[in-house]
């Protein structure tokens, strides 16, 4: 069968991979990292409870997973400009009602307007735009996208602690509106060229990949293996600088150990692109999720002390790094090119299911046991992912 020819381009690939890059450091700087810097500051200025704080957080986390694979579809259908310029616009709304309507409705309202924006306008619908558009390129793409994407923590948890030092929290939200507004909209409309959502040809040439019974074995597996590397990193993430000081750190020094994170991923990535062509697949996402349980235990066997949380900030960087690009190329080995777009979002939906409690587990487990048991309980987890992933790197050859 003759596989469709790569979607015509106006802009030059290496121009669109870059502004395609800047939306996701705004995507998920705005997005998924906010709580991260703002918790504290909206606690304060609101009195709000944790409860609702992250609560509203979970709910949309829930609301994207509901949306997941209509989402994925979305994009199979009407290719990536429409869907990610939509993700723009409704993640610019999402930010701006936060930044006016500083209520507890206005609060809830605001984050369920954001799980759209999650969906629309992050990596999954970033992914599958690049099946469609890059070919060969595809997983390189995928690698250099991530790279960028890296930055999103590095930059916005110190923006947004600064922006809510010097001007409120309500402040940081509308800043971030008018990001998605005057940069993200533009890049992804005038730079994504027009298409049907038809997909490239394959990146390695090869099978359409598994079918019948073995793809919806293996589809269960690798979904689960995300959900609980997923479920750790969505509770961490959320608490980042709370961890870091409840374990004895001065707020400074949380900033910056929560900042290392970021350039740790970037780094992660940037050997992936130099070296990762002597990985497999699945070799990349073995190294990739084992290395998240690898952090943890890092920390817990150094007593929390300032070196081994240098030590898990990097171990967690690195892991968070190569975790993205594996989620998106593991399932082009497996699973093929067709129907990519609704194929990841299956796989992420009970990942976005079991997210969505994280935060606010999270938040109930530091305050009722402790930091330290919380990340015990996190390690867990992550063990959990590692060993699905080593199952399924052992029974099938992607």
């Amino acid at each position: 069968m003759t596989q469709p020819a790569e979607t015509p381009q106006s802009v030059p690939f290496p121009v669109l991979l870059t502004g395609l890059g800047l939306t996701q450091i705004v995507g998920w700087g705005t997005t998924y990292y906010p709580l991260g810097a703002l918790a504290g500051s909206v606690r304060d200025a609101t009195h709000w409870s944790d409860t609702l704080i992250f609560g509203a957080f979970s709910a949309s986390l829930l609301l994207s997973g509901l949306i997941a694979r209509a989402a994925g579809q979305a994009v199979d259908r009407l290719g990536g400009r429409k869907v990610m310029l939509a993700g723009s616009l409704t993640a610019a709304l999402a930010s701006f009602i936060l930044a006016f309507r500083a209520t507890p409705t206005g609060w809830v309202a605001g984050w369920l307007i954001m799980a759209f924006a999650m969906r629309l306008a992050t990596y999954d619908a970033a992914f599958a735009t690049l099946t469609q558009i890059a070919g060969e390129r595809t997983r390189r793409a995928i690698s250099i996208l991530s790279l960028f994407g890296g930055l999103a923590s590095t930059l916005f948890w110190p923006l947004g602690h600064w922006l809510a030092t010097q001007w409120g929290w309500q402040q940081a939200f509308l800043v971030y509106g008018l990001l998605h507004l005057f940069l993200c909209a533009p890049i992804h409309w005038f730079m994504i060229p027009p298409g049907t959502g038809t997909p490239a040809a394959r990146p390695d040439g090869g099978s359409e990949g598994l079918t019948g019974s073995e793809r919806r074995q293996a589809m269960a597996v690798f979904a689960a293996v995300l959900a609980f590397n997923g479920l750790v990193f969505s509770a961490v993430s959320a608490h980042v600088l709370q961890i870091f000081q409840s374990l004895g750190m001065a707020t400074a020094t949380a900033v910056v150990l929560a900042a290392m994170i970021g350039p740790f991923q970037v780094l992660a990535r940037l050997a992936e692109i130099i070296f990762g062509r002597r990985l497999a697949p699945r070799e990349l996402a073995l190294v990739a999720f084992g290395l998240l349980p690898l952090a943890l235990a890092l920390a817990a066997l150094g007593g929390f002390s300032l070196a081994a949380l240098a030590l898990f900030a990097i171990t967690y960087g690195a892991s968070n790094g190569l975790v993205t690009i594996a989620k998106g190329v593991y399932p082009l080995a497996l699973f093929g090119r067709r129907d990519y777009g609704a194929t990841l979002g299956t796989l992420t939906t009970p990942s976005l299911f079991l997210n969505a409690a994280a935060p606010l587990l999270m938040a109930w487990s530091l305050s009722h046991f402790g930091t330290r048991f919380s990340l015990l309980i996190c390690l867990v987890a992550g063990l959990a992912s590692f060993t699905g992933m080593i199952w399924l790197a052992r029974r099938h050859n992607g």
